[in-house]
């Protein structure tokens, strides 16, 4: 039976990525789990039993191959792929997520962004052009779309959640700050900007240290 991974695991996998990257650009080749603990704010037994749900990546007396563990990770995360993405909402933050240069980077290629705004259809945003948001299921017919940004008020995104559904996309980003719920095949990443902002809040007035 295939061994079922946490969600707290799997959270943790991209801060993983990003800092083993952060460490092969500054020409760090190897590395201890002890001194990886003590950049990522983890302790050395977490890194160790976070990593052995995937396989065996460190030798003893050695440490890990920044380089390799970098590639398995960003194998397991699903980064040795490109992925289509169109936007649901041409406002500001699905803008701010257009202009984002690292997704591109990373294998997140932005080829469409819809909107019901007729003051900005028609406009080019970053080299795309805004379409009306009727013409995404013909979109859908004649391109892949893997992953769906829904960046529209709350009123809107449940209606436009089941029709993207119907179109055949399985992936779904939700900036709509409402609680979209999976269906049968469809992967949601509920996304509240608040919940960040609040969980620093409470940091701040525990007076507790809590772990990452």
């Amino acid at each position: 039976m295939e061994k079922k991974v946490s969600l707290a695991v799997i959270k943790r996998l991209p801060r993983y990525y990003r800092f083993l990257g952060d460490l092969l650009d500054n020409g760090i080749t190897r590395i201890s789990s002890k001194d990886l603990s003590l950049k990522m704010n983890l302790t050395a037994s977490q890194i160790r039993q976070d990593l052995n749900n995937f396989g065996c990546f460190g030798q003893q007396g050695y440490g890990y191959n920044v380089e390799l563990l970098l590639n398995e990770i960003k194998e397991i995360l699903g980064l040795n792929k490109t992925y289509n993405l169109v936007i649901l909402g041409a406002g500001k933050i699905g803008q701010a997520l257009l202009n984002y240069n690292k997704f591109e980077k990373r294998g997140f290629n932005f080829i469409g962004i819809f909107d019901i705004d007729k003051n900005i259809i028609g406009s080019e945003l970053k080299g795309i052009k805004v379409q009306d948001i009727n013409n995404l299921k013909a979109f859908s017919k004649e391109n892949h779309i893997d992953i769906a940004v829904i960046a529209v008020p709350v009123a809107n995104a449940t209606d436009l959640y089941e029709n993207v559904v119907s179109y055949g996309i399985k992936g779904i980003w939700n900036f709509s700050n409402t609680e979209l719920k999976a269906k049968d095949g469809v992967i949601i990443e509920n996304v509240h900007l608040t919940d960040s902002l609040m969980t620093l809040a409470y940091r701040l007035n525990s007076g507790e240290f809590v772990e990452e």
